[in-house]
């Protein structure tokens, strides 16, 4: 096997794993694009995003049909996100790619040691 085929079955694990914890696999994506493929964070984040557009858009239309939306509280809480988005880049473009690096693996390891240690509720019996 060549080094990349291993690379991509071992980013594909990973993020098998990261997503059983409940985390999403566009982290394994960063990750994969700033340590293997040399990108800025902030190049890696804009990557990610862009990734994430048409799987939101998806899962919009599902949840819709669903009728699993209430739009009243959606429609706020997007405008406040979009904004929140603004001034996020205009943050990280100040803070710059490598303590971006920092904060962004401090925060996988906080993620990380809250999902080993956390209690889990336990299974009530259905009747």
């Amino acid at each position: 096997m060549s080094g990349d085929i291993i690379l991509a079955v071992g980013a594909s694990f990973l993020a098998a794993v990261i997503g059983a914890m409940g985390m999403g696999g566009g982290s394994v994506l960063i990750i994969y694009l700033t340590a293997y493929l040399g990108l800025e964070q902030l190049e890696a984040q804009g990557i990610n995003l862009v990734f994430f557009l048409p799987v939101a858009a998806v899962a919009i239309v599902a949840h819709h049909r669903h009728g699993l939306i209430k739009w009243r509280v959606a429609l706020p809480c997007a405008a406040v996100g979009l904004a929140g988005v603004y001034f996020g880049q205009m943050i990280a473009m100040q803070v710059g790619s490598e303590l971006l690096q920092k904060l962004f693996g401090g925060l996988l390891l906080i993620i990380g040691v809250r999902e080993v240690f956390a209690r889990r509720p336990k299974k009530t019996e259905e009747r």
